[in-house]
């Protein structure tokens, strides 16, 4: 009698505890559903249902007007087509309001803007004979190094000699330089919205990267540099504009979203923006409101491109009131970025282009004005 009313008893808690979750009773596919169909009526468990979790996050609370969306992405993802696919189609929306990628991804933006070619290949190829033919691989994505590199590496010889180039400047301007440079060419070569770079200087939207020295972008630079280019890239310009971007959005009353493919130092470069805040500045910050990734990378390891949104509350990058709107989808990028961005797109209007590029410098500026004044109060008190 005893062990029947402790069986009764943990059913009752167990059927309390089920009341609220929802049944897995996928009607069957039958070859006529939408994506978005799909994916929130199929992907219900595991790393289906983070991906279904981030899109819905994406749409519901994230897309909202008064929500500020940066957006960093590490790996070769132009060489695989998601410029004008995904990237540029999101821009042109306004569903991405500042970006921080590789310096590699940018290079390889420009070959779709110069309309020089890249192919579909084997990750199988053999690469002695590859490298032979002069055919370089990305693992299943093929370029010329005579047809695609070498021309793109002439041209941008000749770009960082121009006058526009010739002076101090952060990443964010030097990419508008050479986004104004894409935009000519898309349209020369009748290729409209095939370039990021492109469509980031018709939006006036802020492109960072975080580590300008490593890419065949800096390459070329350095190279501009040697035969006379008085160019230079200042990475404190960088830092102090994206630490701006995201202290304004909070004085203006909006919320701050993250959203990261991928890590490494462009995922790094987006979430320190908070710790510059609240660390580093001594200023007023609680960090992301909304923290949503797409990574193959583990947690366990230690490295950042695995950190989950847990950890970075301990650094004051996330809100700590914010977790339930972080999402961590185990993923590759190009598989689950296509099926967000079609999600959103179905699903949400445009939105007002923020036109962030044209407001930086004004962020800047008053992020300087607050710790200096920040900084008097501080040195009057240790002088009282």
């Amino acid at each position: 009698m005893i062990r029947r009313i402790a069986r009764t008893d943990r059913g009752r808690k167990s059927s309390k505890l089920l009341k609220g979750c929802t049944r897995i009773l996928p009607p069957p596919v039958s070859g006529k559903e939408s994506v978005e169909d799909l994916v929130d009526n199929t992907f219900l468990a595991y790393n289906s249902a983070r991906l279904r979790e981030a899109c819905s996050l994406y749409v519901e609370k994230i897309l909202r007007p008064d929500v500020v969306v940066g957006l960093s992405f590490a790996g070769a993802l132009t060489p695989a087509g998601l410029g004008p696919s995904v990237f540029v189609p999101l821009i042109e929306a306004g569903f991405v309001d500042w970006m921080v990628t590789t310096g590699a991804n940018l290079y390889h933006d420009l070959h779709f803007a110069f309309d020089y070619p890249l192919y579909m290949g084997s990750h199988l190829a053999d690469d002695v004979e590859l490298h032979k033919q002069d055919v370089v691989r990305i693992y299943d994505v093929l370029l010329s190094l005579t047809d695609c590199l070498m021309p793109t590496d002439v041209r941008l010889k000749e770009i960082f000699m121009r006058p526009e180039f010739q002076k101090r400047m952060g990443t964010a301007e030097l990419h508008y330089y050479l986004g104004k440079i894409a935009d000519q060419a898309e349209r020369k070569n009748r290729k409209h919205g095939v370039s990021v770079l492109a469509a980031a200087y018709r939006a006036r939207m802020p492109i960072y990267v975080s580590a300008p020295g490593d890419s065949s972008l800096a390459l070329n630079w350095v190279e501009s540099v040697m035969l006379g280019s008085e160019l230079v890239v200042d990475t404190a310009i960088d830092v102090n504009e994206s630490a701006a971007i995201v202290w304004q959005t909070k004085q203006e009353g909006k919320k701050a979203a993250a959203i990261l493919l991928g890590g490494g130092s462009p995922k790094n470069f987006m979430l320190q923006t908070e710790p510059q805040i609240q660390q580093i500045l001594k200023l007023k910050g609680a960090g992301f409101d909304y923290f949503m990734q797409v990574t193959d990378a583990r947690p366990d390891t230690g490295g950042l491109s695995g950190a989950t949104p847990h950890e970075a509350v301990s650094w004051g990058k996330v809100n700590p009131t914010a977790l339930s709107d972080a999402v961590v989808c185990y993923l590759d990028t190009t598989v689950a970025l296509p099926i967000i961005a079609h999600y959103a797109l179905r699903k949400r209007r445009a939105r007002r282009l923020r036109r962030l590029y044209d407001k930086r410098k004004l962020y800047t500026r008053k992020l300087e004005q607050a710790y200096r004044i920040l900084s008097a109060a501080v040195r009057r008190n240790h002088r009282g």
